[in-house]
Formats: C-alpha cells, structure tokens, sequence
C-alpha cells in the first residue's frame, strides 16, 4: 500500500492532465493550430505510455504477485515501443514546428499547413508501428532460459534480451539501427532546430520580443529535458549485481 497509493496518485493525476489538455484543444477553436495539434497528440501518447505500464504495476502492488504471462509481457512491450517511438519522434517534429514558427514566421501558414502536419502524425505513427512489429517479431523467436525473473518492473526490451538463451545477434542489430533513427536523429534534429531558433531570438532587439519568442519553447524544451533525461537514467546505467548474475546463469545454461 506505500507504493501503491502514491503511484495511483501520480497516475490518475497523468490520465487526468493529458485527457483534460486533449478534452481542452478539441474544444477551443482558438486552439486549432498546428503547434497545438501537436501538444494534444504528445499528451495522447502520454497517456497511452502510462497506461501500458501503470495499471498493471498498480495490480501486483495490491496482490504482492508481480506475475505476467508471456502473451501479456509481448503485448506490453509491443505497446511500449510503440509509444516510446512515437513520443520521441513526436518531440523532433515539435521542434521544427518551432523552428518554422520563429524563424520562418510568414511562412508559418504554408510551412504547417494541417496537411503537413497530418502527414507528419501520420508518419510518426506508421514508423512506431513498423519499429515495434519489427522488435516484437524477432523477440518471439528467442529461445528463453528457465530463469524467467526479469530484472525490471516491466517488460522491456533490454530486460528481455538478456534472458534469452539463443543468438540476439539479429535483435542487438535492431536495437542498434532503431535506437540511432529514434534518439540521435530527434536528438539532432532538436538540436539543429533550437541552434536556429536561439540564432533568431538574438537578432530580436526588443526585450518583450525576446521574452515572447523563448516562452512559446520552454514547455517543449521541459518536456524533452524529462524525456530524454529519464530514457538515459534508466539506460545509460552500468549493469547491476542482480543483471550480471542473470547473464552468468544464462551463459552457464546456453553452455550446458
């Protein structure tokens, strides 16, 4: 019950907030613009990344059996990738929304037309949908070993991956190829964009122009700041005691 009430809090707190700023842009005809299109499709995806997660968290908190089948753990990591690609892709498009509003800004009309901006969605989607069949394929065909506790409090690829018994040399190629496409082109894209739209908003002379100019990206610049801050906590850390022991005990099986 400690952690189970502090994280339902957070999460009906999550479904809550994006359902509201989903509920709120479709209402407000003000609002239908495609810098908001965006925002309301990131909050979408918000809270269909969280509810791929939370609730079945939610469910082994109150039973003390942190139990999955092995069709629910695929699902789960289907879905995540799903989400989890789409969000980052999201943010780079977001960025050059930014980027064309700011230092285009005649042009911002033509630029972001609702076409435009549905063919980006659209792409982002198709892509997500592509990377996590592609993922999620190749991880059926892995031949797991009898130790079947994963190192994670969901089913995530790299979790999973270490279970196995057979050759993930096709899989590690993948996460290799998917990875480089999903954060360091967003990453770089973001990049360049912002290097443009900072170059613009020191030509501005006027200080409430300035101020104007950085307060339409500071919301964006927050939400890559925890994206991606939380993605490289969660993957950039040096393999525990518990995830070498499993590898040993993996590699001894695959021996035997």
């Amino acid at each position: 019950m400690p952690l189970f009430l502090p994280f339902l809090g957070i999460y009906v707190v999550t479904v809550v907030g994006n359902l509201g700023m989903i509920t709120l842009i479709g209402l407000s005809s003000h609002l239908h613009k495609p810098m908001y299109y965006f925002l309301s499709s990131l909050s979408f995806i918000d809270f269909c990344q969280s509810t791929v997660v939370t609730p079945k968290m939610l469910v082994s908190f109150v039973t003390e059996k942190n139990l999955i089948s092995y069709p629910g753990c695929m699902t789960q990591l289907y879905f995540f990738i799903i989400f989890g690609t789409a969000e980052c892709c999201t943010l780079a498009a977001m960025a050059y929304d930014r980027y064309v509003a700011i230092c285009n800004p005649l042009l911002y009309s033509v630029t972001m037309s609702y076409e435009i901006y549905t063919s980006l969605i659209s792409g982002v989607y198709i892509y997500s949908v592509l990377n996590a069949s592609v993922h999620t394929g190749f991880v059926t065909r892995i031949q797991f070993c009898k130790l079947d506790v994963i190192n994670h409090y969901f089913c995530d690829l790299l979790p999973l991956l270490k279970l196995a018994c057979s050759n993930i040399y096709i899989n590690e190629l993948l996460v290799l190829i998917f990875g480089t496409l999903n954060i360091f082109v967003s990453i770089l894209t973001i990049i360049t964009s912002y290097i443009s739209i900072i170059v613009s908003i020191l030509r501005i002379r006027s200080t409430e122009g300035r101020s104007k100019a950085f307060s339409t990206c500071s919301s964006h610049i927050s939400a890559v700041a925890i994206f991606f801050g939380s993605a490289a906590f969660m993957y950039l850390q040096p393999s525990s005691e518990a995830e070498r022991h499993i590898r040993h005990e993996n590699q001894k099986l695959e021996a035997s």
